[in-house]
């Protein structure tokens, strides 16, 4: 056990690599349901995976952010809306041990508790259903009627069959009806339409985080005029709400469909024990200077207006007043912040903390592979013998894991192949593979385990599934310096669709003045896109530039479009699987493939691979192996 100290509030730290996943793993089947707070999303996402490797049995969620900037203009994706609305459910229903949450979604408001009992229901297979009354609560919840069912929060009816995508559901439901029984419920695929597997029944969350019915759309109107001055017909967002609609940004506007919003504590059960983790006092100040920050740049819009910041967001003051309410410990990011505490109160000061704890962890010695000596796994094969204890080594697949495998055992180490942790635990073999999720390795001195990851083995090729999917493979397709840009061209946002280019602007955000390149979109909306991420943007290669189509900002169009695209892509590949399906009959010469020799080539390559790129070589290694 990692978390050893008797204090009430205790505060850790030297938690090496991963090791933070394991000790919060441990804490949790002692102390569920356990709330992890964390400075920034990628910790949140990167302990999501992890946690889960070291407690298999442990429910482990994640309450996403939003994923727009403050006071944008644009709605989250309803992928993040049906996620943030399930994870509620589960927290509310207690059926979530961990949960997880970057602390900038911590302090957004969300929708009343009552209001997610209130607008959540069961369909159950053999019960009676009223067809129009289900039509008028699916519309109430803020399903939205649709031709055919593609994404949460739709629903369609057809005769007997009703198609549902609920929200917080992977996959969308087909009903059946006999007369009005419910005769079956299964799931189908999107893509396909056919029909999955049957279920006996069927959770219906709310669709939306707010609702839109007359009397909410009446309390909007009500809040609205007394929240803003001016003539509230001139908004474009209290125009939409009373025709019923939900504007691109209403999120931004969520305290004036209720009361009072509520705040992540609130859905807590109090025994929940609440983890701070990392430095999420600093985030919480970064995140109200940029709140601030783009409330200057924007609230000129009579169009838009908005609401203050206190009204909308949580402070530093009201976050950790909330706190007090629940047991809580804190992860600090460095030993070296709980050492110099230490020496602080060696020299008598009263004010130093006293309940910092030094987790019994330490950081991996050199360990990694050099391909340029005679024997490249020296430093590893070293460490092995020297170690006074057990080793578990984590390859980022199953076919890394074989090619790992193989290329130790040309230099004599062998691994006994592990399906998990548990297994390694309740194991005597010294050095064991397996494959795990952990971005980083570590030791536990007390228990003698040592668990080393790619990160350490391959230190000059450090492999971070992070770092790949933030790569992109259209690389002819990215803009890589401004100079490519002109006035008036075409380009394309990956977020937001087709735009025109209009130019470089200089924007004062209360942080000194920075470059932003000015996107024009149909309707004459603007967007402006930071020279940093510039990345996002690439060129439009539709055809001619002069007649590019412009999508409209917070339209849906560009996601049906892609959606399309995808599907065209789908028949290109059933053509090519048919090609390789014939390919496939016929023999060939099967290569033989030496780990050492390859690996020892490959570490020529100077780069890290593309996904792309690694795609392929793995699929050219595969068919010259094959034959």
């Amino acid at each position: 056990m990692l978390f050893t100290s008797p204090h009430a509030r205790p505060r850790y730290t030297r938690l090496t690599g991963s090791s933070d996943a394991l000790a919060l793993a441990q804490l949790a089947k002692k102390a569920a349901p356990l709330v992890v707070i964390s400075a920034n999303a990628l910790e949140a996402q990167r302990l999501v995976a992890e946690i889960p490797f070291f407690a298999p049995d442990l429910r482990v969620h994640l309450l996403p952010d939003w994923e727009t900037l403050p006071y944008d203009q644009f709605s989250p994706h309803q992928d993040l809306i049906s996620e943030r609305l399930a994870t509620l459910h589960h927290v509310r229903s207690q059926s979530c041990d961990v949960l997880v949450v970057p602390v900038t979604t911590a302090l957004y408001p969300l929708p009343p508790v009552e209001y997610l009992a209130a607008y959540t229901f069961f369909l159950k297979r053999g019960e009676k259903l009223d067809l129009p009354g289900l039509r008028e609560q699916m519309t109430f919840a803020g399903y939205s009627h649709v031709q055919q069912v593609l994404s949460p929060g739709e629903f369609c009816v057809r005769g007997g069959i009703i198609d549902l995508f609920a929200m917080g559901s992977v996959l969308p439901y087909r009903i059946d009806l006999f007369d009005d029984e419910i005769e079956t419920i299964a799931t189908f695929d999107v893509d396909t339409q056919r029909t999955l597997y049957p279920v006996p029944e069927i959770r219906l969350l709310p669709a939306r985080e707010f609702p839109l019915d007359e009397k909410s759309q009446a309390h909007f109107r009500q809040r609205f005029r007394d929240s803003f001055e001016g003539d509230p017909s001139k908004s474009r967002i209290y125009k939409e709400v009373s025709r019923g609609n939900a504007p691109a940004g209403i999120e931004y506007y969520l305290p004036l469909f209720f009361e009072r919003t509520a705040t992540l504590f609130d859905y807590l059960p109090k025994k929940a024990t609440l983890c701070l983790h990392g430095k999420v006092d600093e985030a919480i100040q970064q995140f109200g200077v940029e709140a601030a920050s783009r409330y200057n740049l924007l609230r000129g819009d009579p169009q838009h207006p908005l609401l203050p910041l206190r009204e909308l967001f949580m402070d530093s003051e009201a976050f950790f007043i909330a706190l007090k309410a629940f047991a809580r410990l804190d992860i600090l990011p460095s030993p070296e912040e709980a050492l110099a505490a230490r020496s602080q109160q060696g020299s008598g000061n009263e004010n130093a903390p006293k309940n910092l704890a030094l987790c019994a962890t330490a950081a991996l010695p050199n360990i990694a592979v050099n391909r340029h000596a005679e024997i490249p796994t020296q430093a590893f094969a070293q460490f092995l013998e020297g170690f006074d204890g057990r080793t578990l080594l984590l390859a980022d697949s199953l076919g890394r894991r074989e090619i790992m495998a193989g290329f130790l055992l040309e230099y004599g180490l062998k691994a006994e192949i592990c399906d998990d942790y548990a297994v390694f635990l309740n194991s005597r073999k010294r050095f064991m593979l397996c494959v795990g999720p952990l971005q980083y390795g570590f030791l536990l001195p007390d228990e003698k385990l040592a668990i080393v990851t790619e990160t350490e083995l391959y230190a000059a090729q450090p492999r971070s599934r992070a770092a790949r999917a933030a790569k992109k493979s259209n690389i002819e397709g990215m803009l890589r310096d401004l100079s490519e840009l002109k006035v008036g061209d075409p380009v394309v946002h990956e977020q937001h669709g087709i735009a025109r280019y209009r130019g470089l602007v200089n924007l004062d955000l209360g942080e000194g003045e920075g470059e932003y390149l000015l996107l024009e979109y149909a309707g004459s909306d603007k967007l402006y896109v930071p020279v940093s991420q510039l990345y996002v943007i690439g060129r439009y290669s539709g055809g001619a530039a002069d007649t590019a189509p412009l999508h409209k900002l917070g339209s849906g169009a560009w996601d049906k479009a892609k959606r399309r695209a995808l599907q065209q892509v789908r028949d290109t590949a059933a053509e090519l699987l048919n090609i390789y399906a014939q390919r496939a009959t016929r023999k060939g010469h099967a290569f033989k493939l030496t780990a050492r020799d390859y690996e020892e080539f490959a570490a020529g390559f100077g780069f890290e691979e593309t996904p792309d790129q690694a795609a392929a070589i793995s699929a050219v290694l595969d068919d010259l192996q094959s034959g």
